[in-house]
């Protein structure tokens, strides 16, 4: 999970936690983002679009060239996902509970 947000990376983790996924890898910015995009395993990632200023794309490039799924989070809407990455699902947060499970489910293929 990538969340500049302390808070809001909080509140994913719990709700990640409580749909039974657990969290393997945290950043909050770019450096230790692709760090862990580079060398970390896990099923699927839920990207902030926004990190302070940066953009998470890098991290979004990393994660798709090795095929893992990921979802992008926005307090901005669509206006923020890169335009390579607009076909990619979005949470627009604040964002519910169920709203994470369904879109976790379409990653993994669990509809």
């Amino acid at each position: 999970m990538v969340e500049d947000e302390a808070l809001i990376q909080m509140m994913i983790a719990d709700m990640l936690a409580e749909l039974g996924h657990s969290v393997v890898a945290e950043a909050g910015d770019l450096v230790s983002a692709l760090e862990h995009a580079n060398t970390t395993n896990f099923d699927f990632a839920v990207l902030d679009v926004l990190l302070g200023r940066t953009s998470s794309e890098p991290v979004a490039q990393v994660l798709a060239q090795r095929n893992v799924p990921f979802v992008f989070a926005s307090g901005y809407g669509a206006d923020g996902v890169p335009a390579r990455f607009q076909e990619r699902p979005l949470l627009t947060k604040p964002f519910q509970l169920d709203q994470l499970n369904g879109c976790i489910a379409k990653l993994l293929d669990r509809t």
